[in-house]
C-alpha cells in the first residue's frame, strides 16, 4: 500500500514506475496488491522514491503492529476510487456504443428502432452498477449487516 501511495503522490502510472525502477509492470501490480517483494525490488523502489529501504519493508519483517485505522481508511478510499473508476469506464463505454448503434440504427433501419432494446438492457446494467457504487451505506451496507447479525444473535433491543 505504501508503494501505491508514494507512486500516486508523484502522479506516476504503474508503467512509469516500472520504467523508472527497472521492474516489470506486473511486479509493481503484485507489490501494490500486497504480495511479498524481494530485497532487490524494494531497494530499486527505495532508490526511485528516494526513501530509506527500511521504510518499504513489509510490516511482518519490521515487527510492527497491525495496520492503523488511518491505513485502513486509506485502503477503503482506494477501493472506493477503483469502484468509481470502473463505473466511469462503464458509463463511457455505454455512451459511446449506444451513440454509435443509434447512428447505425437510424441510418440503416429507421422504421425499426431496435437500438431501444440495447439502451434499455444495458441501461439497467449501468443503473445496477451505479447503485453498487453510489448507494447509501444504510441500504444493505455495513451498518445494515451489523444490525442483522446482532438481531440474529439475539443481541438487539
Amino acid at each position: 500500500m505504501l508503494i501505491q501511495t508514494l507512486r500516486l503522490k508523484r502522479g506516476w502510472s504503474q508503467q512509469q514506475l516500472a520504467e523508472a525502477s527497472g521492474l516489470s509492470t506486473r511486479t509493481i501490480q503484485r507489490l501494490e496488491a500486497g504480495f511479498p517483494a524481494s530485497t532487490e525490488s524494494l531497494k530499486s523502489l527505495a532508490a526511485v522514491f528516494e526513501v530509506n529501504f527500511s521504510t518499504l519493508k513489509p510490516e511482518s519483517e519490521m515487527n510492527t503492529e497491525i495496520s492503523s485505522s488511518s491505513e485502513k481508511q486509506e485502503e477503503e478510499a482506494f477501493r472506493y476510487v477503483r469502484k468509481l473508476k470502473g463505473f466511469y469506464i462503464h458509463l463511457f463505454q455505454y455512451v459511446m456504443v449506444v451513440g454509435l448503434l443509434t447512428i447505425i440504427n437510424i441510418a440503416f433501419t429507421p422504421n425499426h428502432l431496435w437500438v431501444l432494446w440495447v439502451i434499455a438492457g444495458w441501461g439497467l446494467g449501468l443503473l445496477s452498477h451505479a447503485f453498487g457504487v453510489f448507494r447509501p451505506s444504510w441500504i444493505l451496507g455495513p451498518q445494515w449487516e451489523k444490525a442483522q447479525v446482532e438481531k440474529r444473535l439475539g443481541r438487539s433491543l
